[in-house]
């Protein structure tokens, strides 16, 4: 009989997520019963670790209740230097990088996420510069690439020519919004702002894709992408927060309108909301309800989004109990969290949505 481990650390599915809607309520009591079961197994510090799993999972939550102490930052840290001495490691070796040393869910993104949370975080510009260093070409199969590129699938599997991931939970959108958001708290390194320029205009040329392929790069146009689920990991609505905080980081009001544009047009047109099918976070309603809050609130239009705004709580509040899930990215945790945000917890952060 195989056992299976609970992944009670991890952010996305285990305890960790539930205490961040006990923390949201201030049910700090529950919150600690989470957090007890979430570090009974100790906490990863390995190559696992990341915003959403072990020990950079755990600062996280518990800064949502101004609750982190120094064992727990000087365990991160150890994680982030590990994951830039391999970044480097990489770099010097003249490889494609995959997409786990780099996005949100697993890589430098998330840990740039957490980092631009800390009051002092000395390690945020060595991390941001790696993010920084994407936008420079690579040479892969003969060819030069985006440097972001992997040789790897989204699956994980090799990929004939590899792809170019575009989303906001594994792709180039994630670098794109925490640099913007660094760029509007007054943190940069050299070639940010140029960073995020090439960036979203990869977007604008690949962004209704999930992820672009070799012979996308071999076309004069991409061609005209399968209708897909739109959702905050991937899609347009996700890209579409990410190019809206890159216009606002840059003073582009022109992109910023444009991404506006994007949101608002996709959820209020019938056959886009048809294909959303559950309320998580990550896919369905939630993540929707929250980013689009998010773009009406850094837009000088907001009252456009209230309407949307109305409908997607609609939508989320007949749904979410029939989640199967309890936790934070496809459970009722995260829905919940959607459905009731005070905006106190600044749980959005782990979405790079503010």
């Amino acid at each position: 009989m195989t056992t299976t481990v609970p992944r009670t650390q991890d952010l996305s599915e285990g305890a960790l997520g539930m205490a961040l809607l006990d923390i949201e309520r201030r049910d700090l009591s529950t919150a600690r019963r989470h957090l007890s079961q979430a570090t009974a197994r100790g906490v990863s510090t390995g190559s696992n670790a990341s915003l959403f799993h072990g020990a950079p999972a755990l600062e996280f939550v518990l800064a949502r209740a101004n609750g982190v102490g120094d064992d727990v930052r000087a365990a991160v840290d150890r994680v982030v230097d590990a994951r830039l001495a391999a970044a480097h490691r990489r770099q010097a070796a003249g490889r494609l990088p995959h997409l786990a040393e780099w996005d949100l869910i697993r890589g430098l993104t998330g840990l740039a996420a957490l980092l631009l949370s800390r009051p002092i975080a000395p390690r945020l510009h060595d991390v941001l510069a790696c993010l920084v260093a994407l936008a420079q070409p690579a040479r892969g199969d003969g060819r030069m690439l985006p440097g972001w590129w992997s040789a790897a699938g989204p699956g994980g599997t090799e990929m004939t020519g590899g792809h170019g991931n575009n989303g906001m939970a594994h792709g180039i959108a994630g670098p794109l919004a925490v640099l913007s958001l660094a760029l509007r708290a007054g943190v940069s390194v050299p070639g940010q702002e140029e960073a995020i320029g090439t960036f979203a205009i990869w977007l604008d040329r690949h962004g209704t894709h999930y992820w672009s392929t070799a012979a996308h790069l071999d076309a004069d146009q991409p061609p005209e992408a399968e209708p897909a689920r739109q959702s905050w990991c991937y899609g347009q609505p996700g890209i579409a927060r990410a190019q809206q905080l890159a216009a606002l980081a840059l003073g582009d009001p022109a992109r910023r309108q444009a991404a506006e544009d994007t949101v608002e047009t996709l959820l209020t047109d019938p056959q886009q909301l048809d294909r959303i099918t559950d309320s998580t976070l990550c896919h369905g309603w939630a993540g929707l309800l929250t980013l689009t809050r998010a773009v009406a609130a850094d837009s000088p239009a907001p009252a456009r989004f209230t309407p949307i705004v109305k409908d997607l709580h609609r939508r989320l509040a007949a749904d979410w109990e029939h989640l199967p899930k309890p936790g934070f990215l496809e459970g009722r945790a995260g829905a919940q969290l959607a459905l009731h945000d005070t905006g106190t917890a600044g749980w959005t952060r782990a979405l790079l949505l503010t």
